[in-house]
């Protein structure tokens, strides 16, 4: 027999043994999941012994975790910006990295006040739904195209009790927008950006465990920027800005492909790593 709180620290000691840097909360987590109790019932519990169903059912838990899925898929959900939302492997997990592409169109929004934001290529939502939390004066779109995605998109609209001023639209970020649309004035996008010979490099994790629609950004990764620029422009209104997340080493060439596209005071915006992360620039007034 084994307590709550010695299996947790044989389950963090094997994830940091492993490598993962949230050893300890995720050690927790898979123990509250496995168990079925919340995390104050943990606390509550941890001198008192485990059953042995419970000891297999978190066990089984860690082995999948130490094989490399991720936390988030196992626990079928992750906080983001102040968030808890549903994830699945339909979606990418929300990252703190892309916590920065949503701070800095929060910001543009709450200054514009009243306004519409559509969330291009939404995936579980986050984006858009993180800034019609902090915005309530916005009205956001979230545009995705896999239906698997789009389930997870309306459950957090759901989750997040914000029905009354989002919805979700199923859109093709490389096709034009449909005519039917309207017009926004903030549009933010986190799409696909890695190039496609890169994804066999990728961490375990994410290769293995991650949607590849989500992942893959054409031969050098510049596909949906590329396509966005060109279609999606007409659909933002003067004044208006658009905001997208770049990979690494990615943020020059955006820049450059925005001041192209005729948008006016272009700003890279590094993540909290110092990597920039969040490309985006002001589509000019018409004078």
């Amino acid at each position: 027999m084994i307590t709550y709180n010695n299996l947790y620290l044989e389950l963090r000691k094997k994830l940091k043994e492993a490598g993962l840097p949230g050893a300890a909360l995720e050690a927790r987590e898979l123990l509250c999941l496995g168990s079925g109790k919340t995390r104050e019932e943990f606390y509550r519990d941890a001198p008192l012994y485990v059953s042995p169903e419970t000891e297999k059912a978190v066990r089984a838990l860690a082995r999948r975790r130490l094989d490399g899925e991720p936390a988030a898929y196992l626990l079928g959900e992750w906080d983001f910006c102040g968030l808890t939302l549903d994830v699945s492997p339909a979606v990418l997990i929300p990252r703190v990295d892309t916590e920065v592409l949503a701070e800095e169109a929060i910001a543009f929004v709450r200054e514009r006040g009243r306004c519409r934001v559509l969330d291009l290529c939404a995936g579980s939502g986050c984006v858009g739904l993180a800034v019609a939390a902090s915005a309530p004066d916005c009205r956001v779109v979230l545009g995705e195209l896999d239906p698997e995605a789009m389930k997870v998109c309306r459950g957090n609209i759901r989750r997040c009790g914000l029905g009354g001023r989002v919805s979700a639209v199923t859109l093709d970020a490389l096709r034009p927008p449909p005519e039917t649309l309207g017009e926004f004035q903030c549009v933010v996008c986190n799409p696909p950006y890695i190039p496609d010979g890169d994804v066999p490099n990728l961490d375990r994790s994410v290769r293995d465990f991650e949607p590849h629609l989500a992942l893959c950004g054409g031969e050098d990764g510049y596909d949906f920027y590329t396509a966005i620029l060109r279609h999606w422009r007409d659909i933002l209104a003067p004044g208006g800005r658009m905001y997208f997340e770049v990979g690494i080493g990615q943020a020059d060439t955006v820049r450059a492909m925005m001041r192209a596209g005729e948008f006016e005071d272009v700003t890279v915006v590094p993540d909290t790593g110092g990597i920039d992360r969040v490309v985006y620039g002001t589509l000019a007034e018409i004078i």
